[in-house]
Parts: C-alpha cells; structure tokens; sequence
C-alpha cells in the first residue's frame, strides 16, 4: 500500500492532495516500521506463551461452536451480512489447507525441540481454525437442510476436539523433544486431525456428491482386480456397439463434469452424479468386451486400460472437487482440462485396441472426441494454459497450421483414392495439430488479455500446490508397488526410479521456496522438510538395494517398512505446501482485455467447428467416396479453416502485447519533449515565466519523485522487451506516465531558479532523461518481448538501459544537491526511510560476496558516517549553510550501508547474528533520518540554539548507534573484525615509524643517557621471534574458528607494537651521528610491519575459504614475505654495529624491499588513488640522484657510502613506482601509454636492481673491471628513465610543457589574470544597487547600468587575456619565439612584455570592479569610476600591441585578440557613458544653493566659493604632475615595443 501510494503522488496534479497523499504515506510507513519492531520485541518476549493462548482459543472456539450448534437445533441459526454459500464454502477449504499447513509445520518445529517456532505453529494452527468455525457457522446457516447443518456442525466441532488435543500433546512433546512416544502419540492427533478436516469438507454442499461418485468409481473399478472375469453373453459386435455408446456417454459426461466445477453447488452434485453412473455402464462393457478376448494376453491388455481410465477419472473427480472449492486457485481449471483430455485419451486407447471397424473410423470419432475435450479451454481462458510465451504460441500457431495444412491434402487424397491405413493418420495428424492449435490460441488469448494495461497479472505463489500432490500421489504409487509380493526386479527399479525423481523435484522446490520467502517460519519449515523426506529417500533406497541384490521376505519387509517414514515425510510437506499463503495470484482480465482477446477466441473456435465438421464429412466419404455433395460440404469446411486460420494468424500478429502502448508512450515522450524545448527557448531568451501557486520545495519534490519511480521500471522494462511481451505494455505504460509530471514540475521548478546556467542545466538533464526514455521504448518496441528478436536487439537494449540509468542519476544528483542546499531534506530522508524498508522487503538469492567481503565494505562506510556526522556537528556551530551537502552525503553513506546489509545479513553465520545486524542497520538508519532533518531545520534557521542542540543530541545518537552496527559486524564474524581492527592498528605503526625515520634523517634521534645498542640487541631478537610464532598461529588459523583468528590477530598486534617500540630505542641508542645506519634499521622493522599488515589483510580475505582458492594461495605468499622481512631484520640487527657488513647488509636489505615493491607494482589491482604525471615525472629526478649516489659507492667501496646509497635508493625506487602507477592509471590516460609506462618503470627498477647487486659485488671482490661495468649499468638506469619521462610526456598528451620554460611561465601569468578577472566578475554577479530612500526608481536604472557594463568589462577582459593565451601557443608552435630558449633572458621582449600587459588588465579590472562596487553603494567619486575604465582600455591597448610585436596579422588566434580587444573597448566606453549619466554622480550637481539674504553671510559665501575653486585647481595640477611621474617611471621597465607606441 505504501509502495502504491509513493507510485502514484507524481501523477496527482492538484498540489495540496499530492502532498498530502505523499504524508500519510509516510506516516503509514514509519507507523508500520514501528509496529514491526514492537511485535518482534512483544514475539520474544512472549514466544514461550504462545502455546497456551493458542489451546486457550481453540477452547473458547469450541465453546463458541456449541452455542452454534443449539441455536442450529431451535432454528434461529442466521448467516451474517455479506456472507453467501459460494464465499462460505471457499472460505472452508482455504481454511482447512490453511490448517493442514499449520499442523505440518507443528510437527517439525516440536521434532526440533524449538519451542518459539513451534509457539508460532500452535498460533497459526488457531488462526486457521478460527477461520474454520466461522466458515462452517456460514455453510450451516445458508443451508436449509437440519441434517446438513447437524453434519457440517458436527464434523467442525470435532476438528476443534482433536486439534485442541494436538495442541496439548505438542506442549508435552516441546518440552521432551527426545521422547519417542511422545513424537508417536503426538503423530497419531495430527492424523486423527487430518481425517476430521477432510471429513469437514466433504460436508460442503457438491462435495458429498463427488465423494460418492468416486466411491462408486472406486467400487466399480474393484472387479478389475478379481483374477477371473465373467465370460460374455452377446456377439462381438453387440459388446462393440454397447462400448462405443458408453465410451460416447462417458465423455460427454466429463464434458458436463467440467463445466458444472464452475456452477453451482447443484450442478456439480447432479454432472458427478451422471459420471459415476455412466463410468460404471462403461466399465461394464469393458469387462464384457474384456470377455470377447480371444486370448490372455489381450484380457490383459483390455483390463490394463480400464484401470487407466478409472484412474483418469479419479483424477478428474478429485481436480473438479478442489476447483469447486474454491474456484478462484489458479492452475486448477487448466489442470482440470488436462484431467478431461486424459480421459478422453483413455477411452479412444480402449476404443482402439477393442473396436473392430473399416480403416479410418476409429481415428474420426477419436479425433471428434478430442476436439470436444479442447473447446472448454476457449470458453474462458482467463488462467494460463501452459508455460509458452506469446511469441512461443505464435510460432506453435505457424507450425500447427503448416501440420494441419498438409493433413488436410492428406485427408481429401486418401478419402478419395480409397486409402484407408493412410487417411487414418491423416486424420490422427490433423487431431493432434488441432489440439496443439487450440491450445496456442487459447494461452495467446490469456496474454493479450492479461497485457492490457488495465488488467492485472497473475502472481507466481511460492509453491506449485499441484506440483506436491501430484508428486506425492507418484511416490504413493511407486511405494504401493514396492510393498507388493509379486513385484519384479523391473518393477522394482522403475519405482525406485519414480520416487527418486519426484523426492529431487519436492527438494528443489523446497530449496527454491526457501530462499524465495521472507517469512522466517515457513524458510525454516521448508528446509527442515526437504532434508527430512531426502533422509527417509537416502534410507528407502538402501533398502531397494538389498532387496534387489536378493528378494527376500525379509528385505521386502524391510523395504515396506522404510517407505512409511518416506510417505509421512511427504504428506506433511505437501500439507504444509498446500496454504493458501503460499497460492499464486490469479490474472484479473480488465473488460478491454476481453475485448482484445475476442478475435483470437472467435477465430479458433470458427476453426474447430469447421475442423470438426470436416473430420465428420471425411468419415463419411471414406465409406463412401462417390458421393459429390458431400465433397462440395468437405471443401467448404477446408476453406473456412484456411480462412479462419489466416484471421488467427492475422490477430495474433495486430495483437502483439506492448505494441500499441509502446505507440502511445513515444507519442506521450515526444510531446514532452516539445515542451522542455519550448521551455529551454524561453529560457535562453530570459521569457521563461514564473509558475504560480506552487513552492519550488514542491517542485524539485515532485521531480524527485518521478525520478525514483522511473529509475525503479528501468530494468522491469528492458526484461519485459527481452522475454515477456505480456508485462510490456504494462510497464511501458506505467513509466510513461510520470513523464508528464516530471517535465511540468521541471519547467516549474526552472522558472523559479534565479540563476540561467542552473535553468538551463536543469532542463537539459530532464530532456536527456526523456530522450534517453524514448530510446529505450523504440527498442523495447523492436524486441517486443520476443526473445528471437530480443537477441538482435540485446546490445541496443543494453546499451539505452545504461544510458537511461546514466540519466537518472545525473538528474537526482542536481536535484539533491540543489535540496540540500536550501535546506530541503525530505528527498534525503525518504531515500533513508526507502533503505530502511528495503531491508524488510522481498528475500534475496544467494549473496555474491562471502560475509568477510561485505563486512570489511560495511565497517568502512559506517566509519565514513561517524566522519560526517562529526563534521556536521562542527559546521552546526561555524558554517550552517555547509550542513546541507553534509546530509546529502550522509544519506549516500546509509544508502550504501542498507545495501550491503541485506546480503551480509543472508550470509553470516547464522540466523540470528544476520538478523541483528538488520535491526542494527535499521537502528542507524532512523537515527540519520532525524539528523538530516535537524540539519534542513538548522539551515532554514542558522541562529537557532534549541534546533542546534538539538542536532548535536541526534549526531551523538548516530555516533552511539555506529558502534552498534560494528559491534553487531564484529559478533557476526569476531576474528575478521579482529583483523580489520588489527590491520589499522598496524597501519598506525608504519605512520608512526615514517616519522621516526623522518627524525633520524635530521640527525635528530637522540640517545638517551650512555645506553648502548647491545642493552637492546636480546630485546629485539626475542620479539622478532615472538612476531614470528604469532605469525604461524595467525596462517594457521585463517582455517579454524573466528575466536582463534581473533587471538591470533590481537596477539600479533601486540608483538609488533613491542617491536617497534624496541627497535626504534635500539636505533636511537646508535647515536644521531649516525643516521644513515638508524635509518636502516628503522627501515627493517618498517617493512616487517609493512608484511605484517598484508599478512592480516590476506588472513582477512582467507578467512573460512578453502585450500584452493586464490585467496590461500595469497595468504601463503604473504606468510612467506613476512618471514624474509623478519630473517632480514634479524640480520640487520646483528650487523648493525659491524663496520665491515653494515653496509652490505643495509644494500640486501634494499634490494629485498625493492623486488617486494616490484611485486605489488606488478600485480593487477590498481593503486587506491590517482595523480598527474608532473608528480611521476618530479619523482624519476630521485632515481638520477640515487644512481650518481650507487656509483660513486661502488667506486669508493666505503661502507657509510653504502648505507648512504641503500637508504636513498629504498626510497626513491619505492616512490618512482608508487608515482608510475597511480599515473599511468589516471583515467584519462590512453591503455597504450598506461602500458608502455608501466613496462618501462618495471625495466627502470630491474636496472637499478642489477645496479645494486652489481654494488653488492663490487663491494665483496673489488677489483678495476667491476667498477668500469657499473657505467654500463648506470646508462640502462638512465635509459629506462628517459623513456619513463617521454612516457609521461605522452600521458599528459600535447599538453605537456617545462615548467621552467619562460612562454610557460608567460601563459600563466595570463591564465592567472584571467582567473582574478573572472573572480572579479563574480563578484560584481553578487552586487546589488544600494536601496535609497528617496527617488529610488529613477537611479536603480543607472546603478544597474553601471554593474552591467563593469560586468560586460570583466567578461570581456577574461576572452581577451585568454585568446591572448591562445595567441602565445600559435607563435611557439610557428617557433617565431623558441618553446625553450637557451638564455631565459633573451625572452625578454615578448614574453616579459606579455606577462606585464596581462597583469596591467588583471590589476585594472580589479580596481574597475572596486569602483562599481563602490559607486553603487555611495561611496564613490564618478571620476574614479571613468578613470578605472579608461584604464582597463589602455592596458588592453598594451596587451594588443605586445601580442602584435611577432604574431601573424592573418592568424585566427590575432583575429580572435583582436575581436576580444574591441569588446573590452566597448565594454569600457559604455561603462563611462553609463556613469556620466548616472544621477547618483549628478545629485551634488543640482543642489540648488541657497543665497543668504544678509549683506555679511553673502560676502562670506563668495569668499567660501572662490576658496574652495583655488584649492580645487592647485589639487588637479598636482594631480598631472603626479600622474606624469607615474608614467616616466613605468616607462623605464616598458619593453621596446611598447615604448614606440608611447
């Protein structure tokens, strides 16, 4: 309900009632997430009561029966309002299914000894008789009948007993789940139980009626099984005749059997009445005809089909019965049909064997037989037929028709050329091809109807209750054969056979349920089923093979015995499986559903009754062929076949499902796009009015809506396009129409926004969105749900797929970036509120990933959750405004926690662990909900403290509640947890050691006191040894238990903290005189931590994984590094105070660390983060560096040198790689480049290794030849790094540049002018008239003038300085100035004239922006605002001729100057026309000046006046003066070429 209301608030026009729908959905969700939660608390508190308050109200049901019953005896028994016979009756057999299932599950929760479950069975169990009694009050009071209501009351009244019986035994049993006689007598209720139901429902009014028709079947079929039939008293012919009427009566009967199951309870009584009467009029002609056999065999062979057709027609009572119960259960009326067909099969099979006639006539009244049976399946076919597609009942049409055309030809030939043998297949041919015909028809029928939108689909239930019966009666059958004496060993292994096949199919299905199902129960109950009818298999199978390697009494006693636990096993589960919750949902066909499905219907029945009189006038012809008339009648019925054919054909093809929704949708998508491009238009021209009477909250809402439910039908769709052409015009249908809202509510919210790039933004993404749509429709279109077709289309269906989803997220994202900034989180806290109930929602499938995989994921995001919410805590108190991206981060965060949940749920240990971890999540996601909202509160209202209290109260719930769901993770799998925690403590160690080895190198790692490294030598042995037996303990349980792993894990976190510790006060007792040889050693226990965290992560990874999975094979690997590290640390500690080997050590030591290094570069995974090649290319400086470094030490041979180049070599080899990597991973670098540079860093740190080891050599057998080689090595180090440096070049593309090239620095000087014109434009956007008191109208109009013309100024200067930028790279790619000159110096006249020019317009349009600001506030001179223009435009006249000096008069980039010049030009003449004629410069102007009267104050402002002009000229000479200065001074440092111009 809540689902279907969101679904439809989008569509809702009037605001008011949207929103208020939208509420109350809300409402209604939250309110029933609480109650969920408040009856799992109130299920474990009160689980063990459960028992009793079910026998309590069995007892008050029972009592409640009884006053039924004496008001039923005094005849003032009334049914209640609304009830009638036909709802009452289904009712009771939903109700004792419902019953069945209760008990089922019953027995198996008290076997288990579970005493919840079981608690929850007892209360089922009471609720389905609840429902019972109230049925069966219902039938007794609608019945006129007192000896009916006596019987209905009675036999429900007794359920009642016995069921309050096997509450009470179930009760003792839970409490001993070991008691074997408890088990049996508690087995023995349920039976007794069992038996009271069905006694219950055969009391239902038609009910009565079938049992005693197949009771007399039943009696009837029991003379098949004496040895000896009686002989027969009539001819041959007189048994055939009497047979062939009876075989005629008996199929009408079922006929009439058929349609009666729909009728009423009366027709039922009186069609089961006749079948029974007419099956034993057959069945004694049968067994007369039986007589007439001439031989044993024969008897046999005519007994043998009798017994099939009393079968087949115990099978039709039975589906007859269960669909009058209740009529609306899906699959029972084609079941139903499929029960009459094999009826009919039955006879003609008989008829066959027995009947003596002319070639051909025994095949016609077959023929005619089967198609009477098929034509009930076009009376109504509202239920499916079969399993075909539509597409899959076209192509069956085809075929059929071809069959059925060439049996026709047949037909007609052999009748008339008197070929009897051969027109009798004709005729067979043309009957199966009619019946396969009839049945496409009739399923294409039922998807037509069922694909109007109008119309709802049927819903799979979760068992196929017919599936377990009929598997059930199989392995009944195959059980019976087995306990008979005088089975063979055939017999034998074909039952053994069956029951195999048919306990596999119910285990299956069981599993599938299971996984299926969200119910807890009936999961459970399920499994439980399944593994006890796989056992009671396994142990009756044991007992087939010994009985077949000898048939004795005893293992034929033995075999008997083992198939009663087999048979339990499965009536229980298909009892269980029977509940009608389990049921699917039966299609209901709108009324312009039947419509469409009429021209089908029609044409097919045309066609049978054509088809019949066809079969009919062809049997009469092959008796008589010279008969013309007759002919005439046979060709007419061939042509209105062929006619009625072609017209199915034709329909079928007119009415393929989607076609036309699919039409209409792209008509509805098209015209929406016409409006968003009318929009757009107005948009650009700034006529896009404002939409009245609604908020742009309720817009952007509405949008965001509509996304949702679009993003939620994009895959529902492409799966209809491919493969279910039934399901495609509904959701073709149901996607279009959020189009039209979505497009409106964008328009709206578009039109409110103030700023165009965010309009015009807004509109394109929601057309992208609405074309991307149409897209997917012409292809859904093209694929029609036909999977033939769908395989041509599949690659443009997936690739629209992920267009669309591409779409959709790019649009949600602006959306919710545009809400959280204003402070709108209802978005956010629906797309929690939809998190939190996904988890509750649906079962899932088979998690991917194992539960290590999804926690490791889920402890990263709920960290990354605690992160935001400390953050927004901080912004609460410094930056309100900033707390709205915070949410929606925050809301992205949970999204993908909820995510991950589910599966991680699914696959941990155990149900309870999983399901803790829900309620965690779950827990966490509501504590967000109320954050996120605090925060919109918070930014609508920034000073508010109680709100801002209030928001730090929720952060710190969320934080609690974080530790919640890790400490739940943690419980789930304690020894991965142990090693995610142990990982980062060890990353906090190598941190700690980075600073360490950081100290050492400023040589200031002190000693403390005189202690010396021997005082720490032992200690640091005895840890290393310690580390290493933690470390085997660790692999080693990577396989065992997760509390060991846990040790294990806090164990080696342990050692290697001492570790460190120790040795970092073994490197400090060294001496900070020493710091290469600190360094080292550090270095050391650096990388057996390094080891160590790698260890944990692949012990993580391994954890429960088998011996040959490729995370062991890593485990081992990193077990086997983390002993080299450990080996080599030992070593460099004992040669750490060794003068002649520290050296050597230190370069092992190195080398080992750089192949470790090269390892990780090598593999596959990319590197956790990205960067430039400027950064790669800084760090090959370091490899030069250290090679000089080797070389030298190779030829000194000194051990300091050594250690020297060991520590430099270490580390700029590691950084050279790290740099290489997360380069050439960048994403925009090319895959061809990517491998050239990683090839070449590989060949890089092989050159170097070979160097070192060349070093290593040198150093243990000096001699002059191993020193001239080390230049060799050397230049393939050089040379490795050279192509490393060209490799990045090609990363960066044509865009690569020196940094210290003079144009370089020019074009930046320009692109940084143009970044401060640009934030000086951006400043003026923000600036607003000052308001004014007084003639505020008339100088708005000039203030706004003045801000426009400073901005057209700043826009104008940016394109100019950026052309310039353009025209710069022309000239050095023309190479009239040099790319990189020999002398930087020699730059000078183009390049420093350039950079000057720029920042003159840069500085220039600064103050321009200073002074528009300024002058719109009051606070300006109107001089000052010329005189800054002015000046923009004569700087702009230096740039122009400093760019002039080299370039091309003719170029595009001079053209492209020249045009941004002249703009800048403009630009500034209208800014000076604009502030001359402001009135805010002119108001001092027009001051009227008011003369004084007086002789004395005249004189006095005469004498005022003439002051203040003198003062004034003397300002404005000194002001020339000094602007003269000025411009002397600046002259000196103009270039050459700027100085002509002056």
């Amino acid at each position: 309900m809540v689902a279907a209301a969101k679904a439809s608030v989008p569509t809702i026009q009037d605001q008011a009632s949207a929103m208020q729908l939208s509420q109350c959905a809300k409402n209604l969700g939250t309110a029933l997430a609480e109650l969920r939660t408040a009856a799992q608390k109130a299920q474990e508190a009160c689980g063990p009561l459960e028992m009793d308050s079910a026998l309590s109200l069995v007892q008050n049901l029972e009592r409640d029966l009884q006053e039924v019953k004496a008001a039923a005896r005094d005849g003032k028994l009334k049914p209640l309002p609304g009830e009638t016979m036909e709802k009452c009756a289904q009712d009771l057999g939903n109700s004792t299914k419902a019953v069945s299932s209760a008990i089922a599950q019953l027995l198996g929760e008290v076997a288990q000894g579970n005493e919840n479950y079981a608690g929850i069975a007892a209360r089922d169990v009471a609720g389905g008789l609840r429902s019972l009694a109230q049925a069966a009050r219902g039938v007794a009071a609608l019945t006129s009948d007192p000896a009916v209501q006596a019987i209905v009351l009675d036999t429900a009244s007794d359920v009642l007993d016995k069921a309050s019986s096997l509450i009470e035994e179930a009760k003792k049993a839970t409490g001993h789940p070991g008691d074997p006689e408890n088990q049996q007598r508690l087995a023995q209720v349920a039976k007794a139980v069992t038996q009271a139901l069905n006694r219950c429902v055969s009391c239902l009014p038609g009910q009565r009626d079938v049992d005693n028709a197949l009771r007399a079947v039943g009696d009837a079929s029991k003379r098949l099984l004496s040895d000896s039939l009686p002989p027969s008293t009539g001819t041959f012919q007189e048994a055939q005749s009497r047979l062939n009427e009876a075989a005629a009566g008996l199929n009408q009967a079922a006929t009439e059997l058929v349609q009666a199951s729909r009728g009423t309870p009366q027709d039922l009584a009186r069609a089961s009445g006749r079948f029974g009467q007419d099956f034993s009029t057959f069945l004694e002609a049968g067994v007369e005809m039986a007589g007439q056999a001439p031989s044993q065999e024969d008897r046999a062979q005519v007994v043998s089909n009798l017994k099939g057709i009393s079968m087949s027609s115990s099978k039709l009572l039975l589906a007859a019965k269960a669909l009058s119960t209740d009529p609306a259960a899906p699959n029972l009326k084609s079941q139903l049909a499929a029960a009459a067909r094999a009826v009919t099969d039955s006879i003609n099979q008989l008829i066959t064997m027995c009947t003596q006639q002319a070639p051909g006539q025994k095949e016609c009244d077959n023929a005619l037989r089967e198609l009477e049976t098929v034509r009930e399946l076009l009376e109504n076919p509202v239920q499916p037929i079969s399993d075909m597609s539509y597409f899959g009942c076209l192509d069956s049409v085809m075929e059929n028709s071809k069959v059925l055309g060439e049996a026709m030809t047949g037909i007609s030939q052999n009748a008339k050329n008197g070929n009897l043998p051969e027109f009798g297949e004709a005729i067979a041919t043309a009957s199966k091809a009619l019946c396969g015909f009839t049945e496409a028809a009739a399923q294409a029928a039922y998807l037509v109807g069922v694909s109007d939108p109008n119309s709802q689909a049927g819903q799979q239930g979760l068992v196929e209750p017919t599936q377990f019966a009929r598997a059930n009666q199989a392995i009944q059958m195959a059980c019976q054969s087995l306990g008979e004496s005088g089975c063979t060993q055939a017999q034998v292994l074909s039952a053994a056979t069956i029951v195999a096949k048919h306990t596999s199919a119910l285990c299956n299905s069981c599993r599938l349920a299971s996984a299926r199902t969200a119910n807890p129960t009936a999961k459970r109950q399920f499994v439980q089923s399944a593994k006890e009818v796989a056992n009671s298999t396994a142990n009756l199978v044991k007992t087939i093979k010994a009985l077949d390697g000898a048939f004795t009494d005893e293992n034929r006693a033995q075999c008997q015995a083992a198939t009663a636990p087999l048979l339990e096993a499965v009536d229980n589960l298909s009892a269980f499986a029977s509940n009608p919750e389990f049921a699917s949902i039966p299609a209901q066909i709108s009324p312009e559903g039947r419509a469409a499905m009429e021209p089908i219907v029609i044409s097919a029945k045309t066609m049978l009754e054509s088809a019949g009189g066809l079969i009919q006038t062809a049997r009469a012809l092959a008796v008589n062929p010279r008969d013309p008339p007759r002919w005439s009648v046979l060709a007419g019925h061939s042509r209105t076949v062929s006619d009625s054919i072609k017209k199915l054909i034709t329909s079928m093809r007119d009415k393929a499902p989607g076609q036309l929704e699919c039409e209409a949708a792209i008509a509805a998508l098209n015209s929406c796009l016409r409006d968003l491009d009318q929009a757009s238009l107005a948009a650009v021209s700034q006529q896009l009015a404002p939409r009245e009477g609604i908020s742009q909250e309720a817009l952007h809402t509405q949008m965001l809506t509509a996304v949702q439910e679009i993003s939620h039908l994009i895959e529902p769709l492409a799966s209809a396009a491919r493969a279910e052409a039934s399901q495609l015009g509904h959701k073709v249908s149901q996607m279009v129409q959020y189009f039209e809202p979505l497009t409106l509510a964008a328009v709206g919210a578009a039109s409110k926004t103030l700023s165009h790039p965010q309009q015009m933004a807004l509109l394109d993404q929601t057309k992208t969105l609405a074309e991307s749509a149409l897209q997917l429709l012409y292809t859904a279109k093209e694929a029609g749900g036909n999977p033939k077709q769908a395989a041509h289309t599949q690659e443009a269906l997936e690739e629209a797929v992920q267009m669309m989803t591409e779409a959709v997220e790019d649009l949600t994202t602006t959306l919710n970036e545009a809400a959280s900034a204003a402070g709108v989180v209802g978005g956010m806290v629906d797309s929690i509120s939809q998190a939190i109930n996904q988890l509750d929602e649906g079962p899932m499938g088979e998690p991917e990933g194992s539960f290590v995989d999804y926690q490791t994921t889920m402890v990263r995001t709920a960290k990354a959750i605690a992160v935001t919410v400390q953050e927004m805590v901080t912004k609460s108190n410094t930056s309100p405004e900033e707390l709205g991206p915070l949410a929606n981060q925050l809301t992205s965060d949970y999204g993908r926690l909820a995510l991950q949940a589910k599966p991680a749920a699914v696959a941990a240990e155990n149900e309870e662990i999983g399901a803790h971890i829900k309620h965690r999540v779950q827990e966490l996601g509501h504590g967000c909900s109320a954050l996120v909202t605090k925060a919109g509160a918070l930014q609508c209202s920034p000073s508010d403290a109680y709100t801002k209290k209030e928001l730090i109260e929720c952060a710190r719930k969320v934080s609690e509640k974080v530790s919640h769901v890790l400490a739940a993770l943690q419980a789930g799998n304690r020894g991965t947890q142990a090693c995610i925690t142990a990982a980062s403590a060890v990353s906090g160690i190598i941190a700690d050691l980075d600073t360490t080895i950081m100290f050492a190198t400023a040589g200031t790692l002190n000693r403390e006191g005189a202690e010396t490294f021997a005082d720490h030598r032992e200690g640091i042995l005895k840890t290393a040894k310690v580390l290493v037996e933690d470390t085997k303990v660790l692999v080693q349980n990577a396989a065992g238990s997760q509390e060991k792993l846990a040790q294990a894990a806090q164990s080696s976190v342990s050692t290697i903290t001492r570790l460190a510790d120790v040795v970092k006060l073994g490197a400090a007792s060294l001496g900070s005189e020493d710091p290469e040889t600190q360094v080292v050693l550090i270095n050391a226990v650096k990388d057996v931590a390094k080891a160590l965290g790698d260890l944990i992560s692949a012990t993580k990874a391994a954890a429960g994984k088998v011996g040959d999975d490729p995370a062991v094979w890593q485990l081992k690997n990193s077990a086997k590094v983390m002993v080299t590290n450990v080996t080599s640390l030992l070593k460099t500690v004992k040669a750490v105070e060794d003068e002649a080997t520290k050296g050597t050590r230190a370069l092992e030591a190195t080398t080992e660390h750089i192949r470790q290094e090269l390892a990780v570069f090598c593999s596959p995974e990319p590197p956790a983060k990205t960067s430039t090649p400027e950064d790669f290319i800084r760090m090959t400086k370091g490899i030069t560096m250290a090679t000089a470094k080797a070389v030298a030490a190779g030829n000194s041979c000194r051990q300091e040198d050594v250690i020297a180049t060991a520590n430099l070599s270490r580390r700029a080899i590691a950084d050279m790689l790290r740099a290489c990597k997360e380069a050439a991973y960048h994403p925009e670098v090319a895959p061809d480049v990517r491998l050239r540079a990683l090839h070449y860093g590989r060949e890089c740190a092989n050159g170097y290794l070979e160097l070192l080891d060349h070093v290593l050599l040198t150093l243990q057998k000096p001699n002059p030849e191993l020193k001239q080689q080390l230049t060799g090595h050397s230049k393939r180090v050089a040379g490795s790094v050279t192509e490393l440096i060209q490799a990045a070049e090609a990363m960066k593309g044509t865009e690569w540049v020196d940094p210290e090239d003079p144009t370089v620095i020019a074009e930046n000087e320009l692109l940084g002018a143009a970044a401060a014109i640009e934030a000086a434009a951006k400043k003026l956007e923000q600036l607003k008239p000052r308001a004014k008191p007084k003639e505020a109208d008339e100088s708005l109009n000039f203030e706004e003038q003045i801000l426009e013309a400073a901005k057209s100024i700043a826009a104008a200067t940016s394109a100019l300085v950026k052309a310039a930028s353009a025209a710069q790279r022309e000239l050095v790619a023309q190479g009239k100035v040099g790319a990189i000159p020999a002398n930087a110096l020699d730059d000078g006249q183009w390049s420093q004239g350039l950079i000057s020019a720029a920042r003159m317009v840069a500085a220039a349009t600064n103050n321009l922006c200073e002074a528009a600001n300024a002058a719109v506030q009051g606070h300006a001179s109107q001089e000052k605002l010329i005189s800054s223009a002015k000046q923009v435009a004569a700087s702009t006249a230096q740039l122009l001729v400093a760019c002039k000096v080299k370039a091309d008069q003719d170029s595009e980039a001079m053209k492209r100057l020249q045009v941004a010049g002249n703009a800048v030009k403009r630009a500034s003449d209208n800014l000076v026309k604009a502030a001359q004629k402001a009135a805010a410069f002119e108001d001092q102007e027009n001051e009227t000046v008011v003369v004084k009267e007086k002789m004395v104050g005249g004189i006095a402002q005469i004498i005022a006046a003439q002051e203040e002009m003198l003062r004034k000229e003397r300002e404005l000479e000194e002001a020339r003066k000094k602007l003269a200065q000025i411009r002397q001074q600046q002259y000196k440092f103009l270039p050459s070429e700027l100085r002509d111009e002056h």
